[in-house]
């Protein structure tokens, strides 16, 4: 299996993605909800999308 599979991607870049709109979308609701604590969640949320930009990057080459 090499880094240009299919699974590798949707294991690697997919499922973290998805975690990372998740955790913003939880900080929008709490935020929509006055918790102030919703910010944290929405810079880990884009924090971890980073991350799996980064990892994109490294995967094809880019780096």
């Amino acid at each position: 299996m090499g880094t240009q599979d299919p699974q590798v991607m949707y294991m690697v870049l997919v499922l973290p993605a998805l975690f990372g709109f998740t955790l913003v979308g939880e900080g929008v609701y709490k935020l929509t909800h006055d918790r102030s604590v919703g910010w944290f969640n929405i810079l880990m949320g884009f924090g971890f999308i980073g991350v799996v930009v980064v990892g994109y990057l490294v995967l094809t080459g880019w780096f």
